[in-house]
């Protein structure tokens, strides 16, 4: 497919490589061997957890950057980001020599933060939402003359991006399948734009969270589409409207785009971990996510790109909680017991024998709906997957333990 016509074309993306070259890392492809095994066709993950500053970003962030002329540079750069842009822009800004200020969501994971500090930039927490702190960036650069370096609506940031493309190509000639983690769309937008002005065969599929999901409707509008955004973990792609250049690009090379659940992207997260040792964030497991869903909808080979890996470990320990649940590894349980000696015992017994490690155990008699003689008792346990839970549920049922509740 020709990319005449596009904002950015794939000798956009070459001229990006060259200014990367002693910037960015080549991220490495590795085969995830169960996948491929399942698909009937290599699946390989492309590393961008283990780029500089821990995501793609620094790759855009630097391209656009490194283009400004001497008086912008003097004027210093200003960026909104949840972590990831925030931590590229920083970066890019002290390599290039100039001052940065980056405005990032009250919410804002606290390593993402302290991070953006280290690399010299100047933290201002504001807004709840990247699209509420990019209209303070926005605002900031009108004041003070920065230039706005936005996420992901200029062509050398899609362009930067797009080095992932090249790579992943070179990396992987055969390659019929590329999967990408998507928020505003330019990671999507330059990976496409490198697939079809190289090897147009091969499909590029975006991939949102449900809950921050602006590029279907705005593909089937036929222009960018504010939507209306719920509580995700991903909030590294948590964008509520896709930006005018990546859309573009996106909707004319015929990127598509697909969407997964919560409990999908915490799945992601779990497998990614202990079947590739790698440590990803919700955001950068998107893609993952997807093709774990439904691995028959993706035609090997295929890549799928880890987007980043900055993920406060605090946040880790509960999502890969809400994974193990997510799997049917992880048993929460709720009953009600008699309330006499012996019965707790008899029931905690009863899920040895089944093989459950009871992690937490709460046992509580001053409840509204409880009965006269019931205690409420809740347990928290690990099993071996959906089956085994099936077991314990149907063998306390046929012991006569009423109606438990997973």
């Amino acid at each position: 497919m020709s990319t005449e016509a596009l904002p950015v074309g794939v000798e956009d993306v070459v001229k990006a490589r060259t200014l990367l070259q002693d910037v960015s890392r080549i991220t490495m492809l590795h085969e995830v061997s169960s996948l491929s095994a399942r698909l009937g066709g290599a699946v390989y993950v492309k590393c961008e957890n283990l780029q500089r500053t821990g995501s793609f970003k620094i790759r855009g962030a630097y391209v656009r950057l490194a283009q400004l002329s001497v008086d912008q540079r003097a004027a210093g750069v200003v960026a909104a980001s949840a972590g990831n842009h925030a931590q590229g822009v920083a970066l890019a800004a002290r390599l290039v020599g100039t001052r940065a200020s980056i405005y990032m969501p009250r919410s804002a994971p606290l390593p993402k933060v302290a991070a953006t500090r280290s690399y010299g930039a100047e933290v201002r927490l504001a807004g709840n939402t990247v699209d509420e702190t990019l209209v303070e960036a926005q605002d900031f650069a009108q004041r003070t003359g920065s230039v706005c370096i936005h996420p992901f609506d200029h062509p050398d940031i899609v362009a930067g991006q797009g080095v992932v493309g090249l790579e992943i190509l070179e990396q992987c000639p055969q390659v019929n399948t590329i999967v990408v983690p998507t928020g505003g769309g330019g990671l999507l937008a330059g990976i496409a734009v490198a697939a079809a002005g190289i090897r147009p065969r091969v499909q590029v599929i975006g991939v949102q969270a449900e809950q921050a999901a602006a590029y279907p409707a705005s593909l089937t509008a036929g222009h960018p589409v504010p939507v209306t955004m719920g509580a995700t973990m991903a909030d590294g792609i948590a964008v509520g409207c896709p930006g005018k250049a990546p859309f573009t690009l996106v909707a004319k090379v015929g990127a598509q785009v697909r969407t997964v659940s919560e409990e999908s992207l915490s799945r992601a997260l779990l497998f990614l971990l202990e079947r590739t040792k790698m440590v990803v964030e919700p955001a950068g497991a998107a893609a993952m996510a997807a093709v774990l869903d439904e691995p028959e909808a993706f035609t090997p080979p295929v890549v799928v790109v880890l987007s980043g890996g900055n993920v406060d470990p605090l946040l880790l320990s509960r999502l890969l909680r809400h994974g193990l649940v997510a799997a049917g590894r992880y048993l929460s349980l709720r009953l009600r017991i008699p309330d006499r000696p012996g019965t707790l015992s008899r029931l905690l017994t009863e899920l040895a024998d089944l093989d459950v490690n009871v992690l937490e155990v709460e046992h509580r008699r001053t409840t509204e709906t409880l009965h006269l003689g019931e205690v409420d008792v809740a347990i928290q346990g690990e099993t071996r997957g959906p089956d085994h839970c099936d077991e314990v549920l149907t063998r306390l049922r046929a012991t006569g333990y009423p109606a438990p509740e997973a």
